[in-house]
């Protein structure tokens, strides 16, 4: 009889269910198998009681008795003087309240860029060490700098998860590969496969805060349909959603948190009641209010008060030296980004707020980071009204910018202040970001509070660390040991240092003893107090023909820092011996850490991921391809042609669009039924081209010539609309976008998502039917 079972259970004739009840009533004298003990990805065993009356409840992975929450607050471009808490001028009063129940670290550094320093914060090792060297929207062809994150530097997030922890992020990503960036994945470097149980928030490096293109998950979402939406109120929403719900499923869970919004990276975008608390504050110009800032500082305690205000560099302008429209428009793109700044920080106060009301906040290590690397220069020297087209050499004149400057902030803006302000917010120190040879880059301010374990509270720590420390101080935190394996993956040793060893000692002696820095050739190594720096050359803002020069050429410089907190005074001439040993450490630590070799052209900042390829096709509901990821037609003349039906009655809406508000082309059909494409220049320069009549019912197919002039970057372009094969309208454009549009729009087939680059509403889907789009490439 048994054998009959197993010959039908083995043949699937009945399910195995059906056999052992079958076992279990039949009164057969045999007993029912014993069946293995099973083992579901958890360290935990999860023993099978077949006859067992109870409901059967999986075994978890349970994190260390005592373990705290985790939220880690992670900013973007925000310099060493932009806080209050540390001198700056916007107030930051959820930053002042943890500074009190914890510590202010004032020699925090990170990479000097974004997707390095997220790469070494999240897996406690050296950037280029991970193959993030560089920023992700320009990888090279380098272990070092391939943007591809390797198994074996698993995430704070995956070992945290495999300890119990329930994870989430919410924000800003920026450390998937732009040729994995599409709705076909792979999503291996994803945040949903890289640790985190959830995300919501966006792929690459900036986002449109009123108009986000946002995932969850993996799928692409649209925005919550709110009145005066914005951004990084979304992202506290659903953070605070997230930890009230894990709350109440699992209340002994203990969960982490990162945190980090797209604020404040341009585009600075803020509601105009948190512009209007800063009107007026910064008509003095930058070269004051480093001077203010300093004074500020020196009054907290936040640098030691025989600090030096170092130079202004030669590249930048004396604020005096401006006229009265460039100093108008400066002053009140600063409102903005002091406004931005401020409104962050009353969002992550939020966070705060929630994390007490539920009783969570006195055994929550909470981590503040002010900013990714140092404030930006990326503006220019008089900043713009639309950072993509200035990085591309498209602005508007001081005239121009003039007549729209109470659009500073609001939509109809994608802004970014002077370069000038990014040295004032890095007060007192040299440089801006992406400059990493130098502490403007790579200093930044953190506050680190747990109410239940730090008894030091309100106090200083000058300690140097590094960004790559915070993974191993949550670990030691949450009482796990670094893992050897995770996945079966041997693990890369990790490069920081816990910081816990100064919760307790204002003096104890540092532990992160060295450390080098690179961004684009620009270098330094920091070893027991002392720095030698080695600038490349190229200002932050020259993205487009900058000058070239061999890395021989570059001039090292040599800096005591226990007695220079600023890096002012260069001991190079006097030191020679010390710094040809700092040099020969550095190349020591470069070879070690994957950073060679040294590249400093960034490139075109786009890949071409599709070779050869110059005929595409695409279909209704295809929409949501980042254009990091799309074919490149910059610089091209190209063929857009659409098989589409109208709709008896009410056709109209888009149908392909790429890019946003701030620039990009769309060929849709308006409210009357009439095609039109759209060319925006960075709203610098517009080509309309309208067709006379309304679309009739049925079959239409549109057409879109671009037919570019060739001879380089830039040029211009003679663009010809057709209906059924006929011209009905047509135009020039003086010049065309350099390379791209933007690094966080999409391209869409159907609909406009993120920002609308025509003056229709968000997400204008067409009501007709698409059969096919297909794009030439010529």
């Amino acid at each position: 009889m048994s054998r009959f079972l197993i010959r039908l259970a083995g043949r699937r004739l009945f399910p195995l269910c059906t056999l052992l009840c079958w076992v279990a009533f039949s009164g057969q004298a045999f007993a029912a198998p014993t069946l293995p003990t099973l083992n579901v990805g958890t360290p935990n065993p999860l023993p099978l009681a077949v006859n067992s009356p109870e409901t059967f409840v999986p075994a978890k992975s349970k994190a260390p008795a005592g373990a705290p929450n985790v939220v880690v607050v992670l900013l973007d471009d925000v310099g060493f003087g932009a806080a209050g808490t540390f001198g700056g001028p916007a107030p930051t009063p959820t930053l002042d309240a943890l500074a009190k129940t914890g510590l202010r670290y004032n020699r925090f550094h990170t990479t000097g860029i974004c997707s390095p320093t997220r790469a070494a914060l999240l897996t406690g090792r050296n950037s280029h060490a991970v193959g993030v060297g560089n920023v992700m929207n320009t990888p090279a062809p380098y272990p070092g700098r391939t943007g591809f994150m390797p198994a074996s530097a698993a995430t704070i997030a995956e070992v945290l998860r495999q300890n119990g922890y329930a994870t989430s992020l919410f924000g800003k990503w920026h450390l998937t590969p732009q040729s994995e960036e599409t709705p076909a994945g792979p999503f291996d470097r994803w945040p949903v496969r890289m640790g985190f149980d959830k995300f919501y928030g966006f792929l690459d490096g900036e986002s449109h805060q009123y108009e986000p293109v946002l995932i969850d998950g993996t799928t692409p979402v649209v925005r919550p349909d709110k009145a005066n939406y914005h951004l990084t109120e979304d992202l506290a929403d659903h953070a605070i959603d997230w930890m009230r719900q894990r709350r109440d499923l699992a209340p002994g869970q203990p969960f982490f948190v990162y945190f980090a919004p797209g604020a404040t990276h341009a585009p600075f975008h803020v509601p105009k009641e948190w512009i209007d608390r800063f009107r007026g504050k910064f008509d003095q110009g930058w070269d004051k209010v480093r001077e203010e800032i300093l004074a500020r500082q020196k009054a907290q305690g936040v640098v030691p008060s025989d600090t030096v205000l170092t130079p202004r560099p030669a590249e930048l302008p004396a604020w005096d030296s401006l006229s009265p429209e460039r100093k108008r428009v400066a002053a009140r793109l600063m409102e903005v980004y002091a406004g931005f700044l401020a409104h962050t920080d009353a969002q992550i106060g939020r966070l705060v707020g929630a994390l007490s009301n539920m009783g969570e906040l006195d055994n929550t290590l909470f981590i503040y980071i002010v900013g990714d690397n140092g404030a930006s220069a990326e503006g220019g020297v008089y900043g713009t009204l639309n950072i993509m087209g200035s990085l591309q050499g498209v602005s508007l004149s001081a005239e121009q910018a003039l007549v729209r400057i109470d659009e500073i902030g609001t939509t109809k803006s994608y802004p970014h202040y002077p370069a000038g302000w990014a040295w004032a917010m890095n007060t007192p120190l040299q440089w801006t970001k992406t400059v990493a040879s130098h502490l403007g880059a790579t200093r930044n301010p953190m506050v680190v509070s747990w109410p239940k374990r730090i008894k030091d509270q309100g106090g200083l720590r000058s300690q140097f660390s590094f960004v790559s420390d915070i993974a191993s101080t949550i670990m030691e935190a949450a009482g796990i040991a670094a893992p050897a394996l995770v996945n079966g993956v041997a693990q890369q040793p990790i490069d920081g240092v816990s910081l816990i060893y100064s919760f307790d000692n204002a003096k104890a002696k540092e532990l992160h003893t060295t450390q080098y820095f690179e961004i684009f050739g620009n270098r330094a190594i920091y070893h027991n107090g002392w720095i030698a720096s080695a600038f490349h050359g190229r200002p932050p803002w020259a993205l487009l023909n900058a000058k070239k020069r061999g890395f021989d050429e570059d001039v090292w410089e040599l800096y005591h820092l226990d007695h220079d907190y600023s890096q002012a005074n260069d001991l190079a001439k006097t030191e020679p011996a010390k710094l040809q040993t700092m040099k020969d450490m550095f190349w020591v630590e470069a070879g070690r850490n994957q950073v060679l070799p040294l590249v400093s052209d960034i490139g075109a900042l786009r890949l071409n991921i599709y070779g050869k390829r110059t005929h595409f096709t695409f279909h209704e509901g295809f929409d949501g391809l980042m254009e990091n990821s799309m074919p490149l037609i910059a610089g091209r003349s190209h063929r857009l042609s659409a098989d589409l039906v109208m709709p008896t009655t009410g056709g109209e809406g888009v149908i392909a669009a790429l890019g946003g508000d701030s620039g990009g082309w769309t060929l849709y059909v308006d409210h009357d039924g009439v095609p039109n494409y759209l060319y925006n220049l960075f709203n610098v320069e517009h080509l309309v081209l309208k067709g006379k009549v309304p679309l009739p019912a049925g079959p239409a197919k549109l057409e879109v010539d671009f037919a570019y002039d060739g001879g380089g970057w830039a040029k211009g372009a003679k663009v010809t609309l057709k209906i059924n094969g006929a011209e009905v309208a047509s135009g020039r454009m003086n010049r065309t976008v350099p390379m791209f549009f933007s690094i966080d729009e999409n391209f869409d087939i159907g609909t406009d998502s993120g920002s609308p680059v025509g003056d229709y509403r968000p997400n204008y889907r067409f009501s007709g039917r698409i059969s096919e789009v297909a794009l030439d490439l010529q």
